[in-house]
């Protein structure tokens, strides 16, 4: 309004000091609903925290990639619903379906994470371990279930097991990963390989991974966040609820 006045030519400086006044009122009143600040953050918070007692811990972590993809898509969830999903959602629908809609953007996001993970290669990702110690170990394993297995550098072939795969350290974070080579992938030798490597590291101790204090304070900032929004002003928050999931 105050920009149309000027192109108008109207400079009366009572005009412009009033319709200023009334644009900044505007903007003052315009509040983040703290709903979708909970929403966004409580999941990313829990993940965070949960990633920094693994990286605390003093003994390694074995997992597959495909849970590792899977705990983070779950962590982001609270994002994509206040974004994306927020975004594309037609309000008919919330209208005419209330929770149901949002109930099945949902079970939608998940069919699509869960099709993600499925399309992924194999890989081992494990946490809180050194390269010198995972070399030692993952030699081992492999002498067990393939006799035949073949080094060249750092990438591993077994086979016996249809496994091909190079190993990736990250010494930065304290972690390291074993991640497929090439499309032709035996799902059985992979998950006898996480288990026994599993089992091999579990003599294996180390310090406390100083990576850990990132990800713990940040899930612990966000958490305390989403903890003071919830309790600061309870009754905004469930009325925001309400209003969000036509209750």
């Amino acid at each position: 309004m105050l920009f149309d006045l000027l192109r108008a030519g109207h400079y009366d400086g009572s005009l412009i000091c009033a319709h200023a006044l009334t644009d900044n009122e505007g903007l003052s009143s315009m509040q983040l609903d703290p709903l979708h600040v909970i929403i966004a953050l409580g999941p990313l918070a829990a993940y965070l925290f949960l990633l920094g007692l693994i990286n605390l811990s003093r003994r390694p972590l074995v997992t597959t990639g495909a849970r590792d993809v899977a705990a983070l898509g779950l962590a982001v969830i609270g994002l994509i619903f206040v974004g994306p999903a927020a975004l594309f959602l037609p309000d008919a629908a919330i209208v005419e379906l209330g929770w149901y809609a949002w109930l099945m953007m949902g079970a939608f996001y998940g069919l699509l994470l869960t099709l993600g993970v499925l399309l992924l290669r194999p890989r081992l990702v494990i946490y809180n371990v050194t390269a010198d110690q995972l070399r030692p170990a993952l030699a081992s394993v492999v002498a067990e279930l393939d006799r035949d297995a073949r080094w060249a550098g750092e990438s591993l072939v077994l086979p016996n097991l249809g496994v091909q795969l190079h190993v990736e350290p990250v010494s930065s974070t304290r972690n390291a990963e074993l991640i497929s080579s090439g499309p032709n992938q035996n799902y059985s030798g992979w998950r006898a390989l996480e288990v026994a490597l599993t089992r091999a590291l579990r003599r294996t101790t180390n310090s406390p991974n100083p990576y850990a204090i990132f990800p713990l304070s940040c899930g612990l900032l966000m958490g305390l966040l989403v903890a003071f929004l919830t309790f600061s002003n309870p009754g905004l928050v469930a009325q925001s609820l309400i209003e969000m999931f036509r209750l």
